[in-house]
């Protein structure tokens, strides 16, 4: 089934408020940061591109919508497409996702969910290849295709059965089996972002957060930090790909000593991390270090880190950023500031411009991800009210942009088991993978948005 949706949405001419925006940005700056040059320079960057968004193309951008997995079963992907997390492969034949029976309850040991690939030049036939007994609802199985043989391999999560130890598995559907599973039994560590350009993964203990906050964990995994609040040995990892060597990159024991730097109360705070996000160049990862979610005890922590590839140079960002980050291109990153969807430069940290405005994207703390190309923009948002994700697509070279039709979230708007909004893009740029609760609330599925400009 096929429907078409012709929505053209259009800027309104909005300079005396965008303009102003730029002033207040760059005074509040000022005052809080007290480093005038630097904010002389953001008022110029936030300025120019205010002013350079009030020019809008007038071409018509609009979407066409097909669903690609039906009853009886949950399909569904994941993980937001940020970093170039494409359920496509190279050729763009497959898209691989996960299959369940269930959708209403946190998946325990005993409730592998399959791997399965969609076939989009055969009617999207759906071809069960694996399972998964490491995988939630909210982020999948952590779902990579390997940037280094994009065709035919891909990355995904599971645990062992006798052991409850996590590890991450390199699945060939030419060979049609698992030619790697990269297990480290002190340290069992699963996938939490392959590099763009490849070579390595970071590594995440997922049975501590499956104790901190049970929606990104693997329920019933063994973890060896229980119990401790900072941990010497773990935090953050890198794992090489063709040698299945890992690196502690950056403790929890290093995430506390520079929090407490900055006057964080967290002696009794257990840190978790989320969000662990490489840019496209491979040498700087971004992330979360949080603590105090989901009823646990301690200050209340969720802050963001950036250090390099080889885990030098920690640095704490001066301005959270909020929502959901993306990497633009260098060092430079998308993310939230109050109501605007903003560019952070991580190494001036400066804000260095804007994209859009609180019209175009309603809650700029979405689900967001940049399009390969890199003129593409989608922020995916809920309307409680409605009951439904909306995305909007925006391009960046003249700033016009495109709302999709509501997609049903049902009464699957918060807690562990939401229906968070997901984009992910295409590796052409033109096709978006989101997914929906079915009409009668029963399962859910996957649909494409098909772009045409």
């Amino acid at each position: 089934m096929k429907t078409a949706s012709t929505q053209n949405n259009r800027s309104r001419p909005i300079a005396i408020r965008q303009v102003a925006f730029g002033l207040a940005l760059t005074f509040r700056l000022a005052h809080s940061l007290v480093l005038q040059m630097r904010c002389f320079l953001t008022f110029l960057a936030v300025l120019s591109l205010n002013w350079t968004s009030l020019v809008k193309g007038n071409e018509a951008m609009s979407v066409e919508v097909v669903q690609i997995t039906r009853e009886p079963h949950t399909h569904f992907f994941g993980y937001i497409g940020h970093v170039q997390n494409i359920p496509w492969n190279k050729s763009g034949r497959f898209i691989v996702a996960l299959q369940s029976d269930f959708h209403d309850r946190m998946p325990g040991p005993n409730d592998p969910a399959r791997v399965v690939l969609i076939d989009t030049e055969n009617d999207y036939h759906v071809t069960v290849v694996d399972q998964s007994r490491g995988w939630n609802p909210q982020q999948g199985t952590m779902f990579y295709w390997n940037p280094a043989n994009p065709e035919t391999q891909f990355f995904f999560n599971d645990r062992d059965v006798k052991t409850g130890k996590v590890f991450c598995v390199l699945y060939d559907i030419k060979l049609d089996k698992r030619v790697r599973e990269y297990r480290f039994d002190d340290t069992p560590i699963g996938n939490g972002g392959v590099a763009q350009n490849g070579g390595w993964f970071l590594g995440l203990n997922y049975a501590r957060m499956a104790r901190l906050r049970p929606v990104t964990g693997y329920k019933g995994t063994w973890d060896w930090t229980e119990g401790e609040a900072h941990p010497k040995n773990d935090g953050l990892f890198k794992v090489d790909i063709q040698t299945g060597k890992k690196q502690l990159l950056v403790s929890f024991h290093q995430m506390a000593n520079e929090l407490t730097a900055i006057g964080r109360d967290v002696k009794n705070s257990h840190l978790f991390i989320n969000h662990s996000l490489s840019n496209r160049e491979g040498d700087r990862i971004f992330f979360f270090a949080r603590a105090g979610w989901s009823g646990q005890k301690g200050e209340r922590i969720n802050h963001p880190f950036i250090t390099n590839d080889k885990g030098e140079n920690l640095r704490s960002n001066r301005i959270h950023i909020g929502g959901h980050p993306e990497w633009d291109y260098g060092h430079r990153m998308i993310g939230r500031l109050g109501d605007r969807q903003i560019l952070f430069d991580t190494d001036q940290q400066l804000i260095a411009g804007t994209l859009g405005t609180p019209e175009i994207f309603p809650n700029p703390e979405g689900d967001i991800a940049l399009s390969p190309n890199g003129k593409l923009f989608i922020n995916g948002h809920k309307d409680r009210k409605n009951k439904k994700n909306f995305y909007t697509i925006y391009r960046r070279e003249d700033g016009a942009y495109f709302r999709t039709k509501g997609f049903n979230i049902a009464h699957w708007q918060s807690g562990d088991l939401r229906q968070d909004p997901s984009p992910c893009w295409n590796r052409n740029s033109d096709q978006i993978l989101v997914p929906g609760v079915s009409k009668n609330g029963k399962t859910r599925q996957l649909f494409i948005l098909k772009l045409k400009q």
